[in-house]
């Protein structure tokens, strides 16, 4: 039996023991410990809807979010190695039955090719997307592409942490994908409302609930240690979808003692040829969308929460403050874009949905450091081993932050000594000279010594 279970998540959402303000600030002040929450706590302040009460949920999940991973934002960029896709979902623009989409499979010179073009920009961190395809995207060309990635190295800069996002696969293919080095394993159920499932996936493997929704159990199985679990919003109730996202995190966490290392939460955005992308079935609007942010980071606290560049860039800004602590940036979403939008390239024929925020990734980080926030190319954790059960008690017991703060602080030196423009290393210079004031004893010389390293041609300098 599925471990979902939807009687019990519309049991909580129609109680109305759960509008009483009192305990929704009880609530907020336990969320506050950074222990997490429950599946009824969650609820609780998913039915929020006093402003003041909000504006407390609100600050108390960036409380929560710095003190797991301080100020810090992770940056990273998908690749899209091909659009062909088996399956027939009505929400995505590679469904199989748009004739509109043009269809590309990049070779692997073509692959390596736009690697090093985000190599070339200062990007250290890779999601590699594919649409599910038998022939085109199976675990041997995925592995191929990996190894050819990984290849790349210009003066020691290279991609350090490579996340894949594909079909779910059997353990034996798990374990042959993890033999290639990847970080994460990412697959998102899209909706846990098995209904809605249905009548979103009519055809093709995706069609299988029960195989995508155990997809996480084979992948762990296999020894792959992080997993990245999601939701596509707007396709049922934004409160079901997050209480059903939780109770997979919670059932993660249960048998294995690992919950997500990541949840990602895009929303529906307008895609080529795709009627529901074009009318969502249930629009999240915005405060709604900032509102499910806070509670997942005060549910589980010791996850990276992912905020992709479907959303515009003002509205990013906003929702740094409620919890997100990973971000997408210089985003394309089609194969072979990154070369062929230099070029014009009308991206809607190949893209698989539309962009909100299309700035590049120096943009990104001079908008973010000039907001406070510390951008982080670190992949330590994954170059140490601190992955799996060892991350998350470091995550958990809120002392990953002493060694990422060091890190970061490495490796944003490193972009801005190679990559950054005169504006954004002149505000990013002054960034890091207060961030490094802010340590102490022993961290602050370690951390003075790693930046005078980097400063001398050094790369790829971590604890």
């Amino acid at each position: 039996m599925e471990f979902i279970n939807e009687n019990y998540i519309n049991s909580l959402l129609q109680s109305d023991e759960l509008l009483n303000e009192n305990y929704q600030r009880d609530i907020i002040a336990k969320g506050f410990d950074a222990k997490g929450l429950s599946l009824k706590e969650s609820a609780t302040l998913l039915n929020i809807n006093s402003p003041e009460i909000l504006d407390e949920l609100f600050q108390t999940a960036k409380s929560v979010k710095e003190k797991i991973y301080g100020n810090r934002l992770v940056l990273f960029a998908p690749l899209y190695v091909t659009n062909l896709c088996v399956n027939n979902c009505l929400y995505c623009a590679f469904r199989k039955d748009n004739k509109e989409l043009q269809r590309k499979t990049l070779t692997l010179d073509e692959i390596e090719e736009e690697a090093r073009y985000l190599v070339l920009t200062g990007q250290k961190r890779i999601l590699l997307v594919a649409g599910e395809h038998p022939k085109k995207s199976n675990v041997e060309f995925i592995g191929e592409a990996i190894d050819r990635i990984y290849s790349i190295n210009f003066n020691g800069n290279n991609i350090r942490r490579l996340n894949v996002n594909t079909a779910p696969l059997s353990v034996e293919q798990f374990k042959e994908l993890n033999s290639y080095g990847i970080g994460t394993y990412q697959c998102f159920q899209e909706t846990y409302h098995y209904n809605t499932y249905e009548q979103m996936h009519s055809d093709g493997p995706k069609k299988n609930y029960s195989w995508r929704l155990y997809a996480m159990d084979r992948a762990l199985q296999a020894g792959i240690d992080d997993v990245g679990i999601g939701a596509l919003f707007g396709l049922t109730d934004y409160k079901f979808e997050t209480l059903a996202l939780l109770m997979h995190a919670f059932d993660l966490d249960h048998k294995y003692g690992i919950g997500p290392h990541t949840i990602s939460i895009p929303r529906l955005e307008p895609a080529l040829n795709a009627p529901v992308a074009l009318n969502p079935p249930h629009v999240v609007d915005d405060l709604s969308f900032k509102k499910l942010i806070a509670v997942i980071r005060l549910a589980v606290p010791y996850t990276g929460i992912i905020l992709s560049t479907r959303e515009r860039a003002e509205l990013r800004r906003e929702l740094f403050e409620a919890g997100v602590s990973q971000i997408s940036a210089g985003s394309r979403t089609s194969p072979g874009a990154y070369k062929e939008s230099q070029q014009s390239l009308d991206e809607h024929a190949l893209e698989q949905f539309q962009l909100g925020d299309h700035r590049s990734l120096d943009e990104v980080v001079k908008d973010i450091t000039s907001l406070g926030y510390m951008p982080s190319f670190c992949t330590a954790c994954y170059r140490s081993k601190r992955t799996g059960d060892r991350f998350m008690e470091l995550a958990k017991s809120g002392k990953i932050g002493k060694i990422c703060v060091p890190n970061a602080i490495a490796t944003f030196e490193e972009y801005l000594n190679d990559f950054a423009s005169d504006g954004t290393k002149e505000i990013g210079k002054k960034f890091l000279f207060d961030e490094l004031d802010k340590i102490n004893g022993v961290t602050k010389k370690k951390t003075t010594e790693m930046i005078e390293r980097v400063d001398k041609g050094e790369r790829d300098i971590y604890l």
